[in-house]
């Protein structure tokens, strides 16, 4: 299962909106714990604690020295959608559904974080997180 982070939100809802059952996001029903305008730092434990694997277009989440701490002490695992140019939500869903079976690949043989990818046109590589803080 998916969390859209509140800089994918756009994605997380065309995800929902598109019938799957596997996305939440800050604000959605099914994740209460997690309201629009959480913080990083707030919604990542419980966000690890689920077993959710965000998708993210923020690079200070795995960059930001607070963040990092959290990134390795939660075990957050995520996706990073980045392009050259800056993609829409609509684009952003191409991208996901073009390699999501790969992806789906990579979480079952990465398991545990943290772990972080970055999803691209070009596919999927392993982004280096750092295993201290």
């Amino acid at each position: 299962m998916y969390f859209a982070d509140e800089n994918a939100l756009g994605l997380g809802k065309l995800l929902r909106r598109e019938g799957r059952d596997d996305v939440v996001y800050p604000g959605h029903e099914d994740l209460p714990d997690v309201p629009l305008g959480t913080p990083d730092l707030e919604w990542m434990p419980i966000v690890a604690l689920r077993g959710l694997v965000v998708i993210t277009r923020d690079r200070r989440i795995r960059t930001g020295p607070a963040e990092l701490r959290a990134y390795v002490e939660h075990g957050v695992r995520s996706v990073w959608i980045g392009a050259k140019k800056d993609l829409t939500a609509r684009d952003q869903l191409a991208l996901l559904l073009q390699h999501e079976a790969r992806l789906e690949r990579e979480i079952i043989k990465r398991g545990r974080g943290p772990w972080a990818l970055a999803l691209s046109p070009s596919g999927i590589r392993p982004i280096h997180v750092p295993e201290t803080a």
